[in-house]
């Protein structure tokens, strides 16, 4: 039979990559498969925020907000190259909601759980406030509250990289295919997108983190029913040039109930996003819709001087959340709190499925996972993940300013926004990239926006990318700064390096 692993892991989203890190920094061995590249559908469609839902008072989702309130703190602390403090403008619309109630809700939001380093509300007038001056004249009153802003793609591969350190194998571009129970264990069959070889897999329990796929996974591969289900939404979020200066971003308050964000991107571009639609096709690549793009137009055109329309939109993208169905009539009241589903009957192999959740919370889901599946590990190793840095997240003293500033030193070459993109993406493990490079010329081809040769040959080796859309979009963020040339050439340089290495 073979190796017979702990734990075998389905979905490599910010989920499945946040188990495999804490079960594998509690000695457990682990074995996790992904369809695609890491977070390559759900997780990196988000609207790139760990924050702890002010909306989600409104449902009195008061344990889900505390939860991810006291997550903010302890994802900041951990990864604080990629996450960082993010101010937020709420501007009141006395049609929508009462200023009292604001108020209210906002004063939770500072209280449901300790605050360490991010400051709390406060009141603004914006016709007498530079933050305020591109935001049209009806509007004067407003609140000020924090959150963090997030490089969500990277959070997943980070993960994914530290339960490598500590014993998993994570597997990219590998298809989950069955699983039966056999003599004590479960015997999963799994195909190698690449090669299309097939092979069987033994572990003592499956985590089922399909993401948009978990109830796919359960009804036709594991040929199983449950009573819980997930309701598939589509959220789409637009990127246009600059709207506004300032580090700060807005909240807006929409006739429809929903909000809407615009948040300072890239340096140079205004992120806008999000829309609430029920999703009915099967999950994986999803587009913006016509509709969607004019809806957030139209929403950001409400609250702002500068209006916004579709031949503005230099990039859209759109994801597919799998919401735990709690039966909610309105796609924007379904909960975004997480449910686990132990399937096991006496004497049978555990199955745990996870339905729902939100990128902030990944850490705590996976911790509260292993309260779970206690009972299954006797000789479980407590929970650790709450301190220990994410790869290059141990900046002295958390300081992302001191790093940056000493990056700038050792590299001089840099071009300053290279050094602080490379700061930001790596944090310590910023070296493994760069190493004793004297010059811009060490570090191979240029591809044109700051990405070299010796980058992608980093990004391949330890970061699982395979394609120039992996590069570009998910572990870089250059495709919104690199010239139309680069994407071409990438992907002849990854096919010549794969031809040679073959």
């Amino acid at each position: 039979m073979g190796k017979i692993y702990d734990i075998f892991i389905v979905g490599g989203g910010i989920n499945g990559a946040g188990i495999a890190r804490d079960a594998s920094g509690r000695g457990l061995s682990i074995f996790l498969c992904e369809q695609g590249d890491l977070a390559e559908f759900t997780s990196s469609a988000s609207t790139k925020l760990i924050h702890g839902g002010l909306r989600y008072l409104e449902y009195y989702d008061f344990r889900l907000v505390r939860e991810a309130l006291m997550e903010r703190e302890r994802v900041l602390d951990i990864a604080p190259h990629i996450v960082g403090p993010l101010r937020f403008v709420l501007p009141h619309n006395g049609g929508l909601r009462p200023a009292w109630m604001i108020r209210i809700g906002l004063f939770l939001y500072d209280h449901l759980a300790k605050r360490k380093t991010l400051p709390g509300t406060e009141s603004v007038r914006l016709r007498t406030s530079p933050i305020g001056q591109p935001l049209q004249d009806w509007l004067n009153k407003g609140f000020l509250y924090s959150d963090c802003w997030v490089d969500d793609a990277r959070l997943v591969v980070l993960n994914a990289m530290d339960a490598r350190e500590r014993g998993a194998e994570i597997h990219t571009r590998m298809r989950f295919l069955n699983a039966r129970r056999d003599n004590g264990v479960w015997m999963a069959e799994v195909e190698d997108l690449a090669t299309g070889k097939r092979r069987e897999i033994a572990a003592k329990m499956i985590i089922n983190t399909g993401g948009p796929w978990v109830s796919e996974v359960l009804r036709d591969r594991l040929h199983m029913q449950t009573g819980k289900n997930v309701r598939l939404v589509k959220g789409s979020h637009i990127v246009v040039p600059k709207l506004y200066e300032g580090a700060h971003a807005f909240l807006f308050q929409n006739p429809d109930r929903r909000i809407v964000f615009a948040i300072p991107y890239q340096g140079k571009f205004t992120l806008i996003g999000t829309t609430d639609e029920p999703y009915k096709d099967k999950p994986g690549k999803v587009e913006i819709s016509k509709e969607e793009t004019t809806y957030l137009c139209e929403s950001i055109s409400r609250y702002f001087k500068k209006k916004v329309v579709p031949s503005d939109v230099i990039w859209a993208y759109s994801g597919v959340r799998p919401l735990y169905d709690d039966a909610a009539a309105n796609a924007s009241a379904v909960t975004r709190d997480y449910v686990l589903d132990i399937e096991s009957k006496p004497g049978e192999e555990p199955l745990l499925s996870v339905f729902g959740g939100k990128i902030t919370t990944f850490r705590r889901l996976a911790e509260h996972a292993f309260e779970k599946l206690s009972p299954f590990f006797p000789n479980l190793k407590p929970s650790w993940t709450a301190t220990k840095p994410l790869p290059g997240g141990d900046l002295p003293e958390g300081d992302f300013g001191r790093f940056l500033a000493s990056v700038r030193a050792k590299w001089p070459f840099l071009p300053e926004a290279t050094a602080q993109r490379m700061a930001h993406a790596y944090g310590t493990r910023i070296d493994k990239v760069l190493g004793k490079a004297k010059a811009l010329s060490d570090l191979g081809q240029d591809f044109g926006g700051g990405l070299t040769r010796a980058e992608v040959d980093y990004l391949i080796a330890e970061e699982w990318a395979q394609t120039a859309e992996d590069i570009l979009w998910r572990r870089t963020k250059l495709g919104l700064h690199a010239p139309a040339s680069t994407g071409g050439e990438l992907a002849a340089y990854l096919k010549d390096r794969a031809t040679k290495t073959v």
